[in-house]
């Protein structure tokens, strides 16, 4: 690793923050920086997956205490996910630096369209619950309920293996390039599944750890992984990933779209733009 130690740790940091707001994970926004700073795609893939699963396990203990994530629907997700990702990093190492820019562009691409496609809420308070409803997943269901403005918001998973079919290509994209994909898993949350957006971000925040593990145990295994740059992302990542759980908190779910869509449209200029 060329970089400095310390600008590894905040550019972690910054990406950690802004990926657990919007719930599309550090890596997204770390990975094509790192990229654009000339770190090579096998050097920087392996520090974006840990970027994840450090911004994954700082967010998650609030995001769980406000009942917004639903573990059913996640582990569903990540089963699929991780398969893919497993596959992706094994062949990670024989797709040139090009094909790889321009699948993560185009993929980061598809998320910003799958955020900007819909205008409004969704899903809205329903008077049938009351004030004293705690906020949390239905056992044993692909439902739950979640707490917007002092009102409860129920939901239900529609469209379930859709959902799982992007999931999986999700997965494929994260063990290539070194991203959690959250990108790709909260919209497709939010638009196939038909889940709340803050419930979908909180989910793919809590859950994008287990794919990121997933792809990071091969890249370890071959040695792709330095310990001090890893260190560093580690550290940083971790700070980042608890100042965005509490952003997160009071984001509206409306901002919190169209800022996934100007993030994601920005990486793909970035990453594309360095391929042509």
């Amino acid at each position: 690793m060329t970089l400095p130690l310390l600008a590894v740790a905040a550019l972690a940091a910054g990406s950690a923050l802004l990926g657990s707001v919007v719930g599309i994970g550090g890596a997204t926004l770390l990975v094509p920086v790192l990229l654009a700073l000339g770190v090579p795609p096998i050097e920087a893939a392996p520090i974006g997956l840990l970027t994840v699963g450090a911004s994954s396990l700082a967010a998650g203990g609030r995001q769980l205490d406000e009942g917004r994530v639903h573990h059913r629907i996640g582990l569903t997700f990540e089963l699929a996910a991780s398969a893919g990702a497993a596959g992706g990093a094994l062949v990670a190492a024989s797709v040139s630096e090009v094909l790889l820019a321009r699948i993560l562009g185009v993929a980061a691409l598809v998320g910003a369209a799958a955020a900007i496609s819909r205008t409004g809420i969704r899903n809205r308070p329903s008077a049938t619950f009351g004030a004293e409803a705690v906020p949390g997943e239905w056992p044993g269901t692909l439902g739950g309920q979640y707490v917007l403005d002092g009102h409860v918001v129920p939901y239900h998973a529609r469209h379930v293996p859709a959902g799982l079919a992007a999931a999986l290509a999700s997965g494929i994209v994260s063990g290539l390039s070194g991203v959690g994909a959250g990108f790709l898993k909260t919209p497709a949350m939010s638009e196939i599944m038909k889940i709340p957006v803050k419930v979908a971000a909180a989910t793919t925040t809590f859950t994008l750890g287990i794919t990121a593990t997933t792809g990071l145990l091969v890249y370890a295994i071959r040695g792709d992984l330095g310990v001090e740059a890893g260190s560093a992302a580690l550290a940083g990542a971790f700070l980042g990933g608890l100042a965005g759980a509490r952003l997160q908190t009071g984001a509206p779910p409306t901002l919190l779209r169209w800022a996934t869509a100007v993030i994601l449209v920005v990486i793909a200029g970035i990453v594309i733009g360095r391929t042509l």
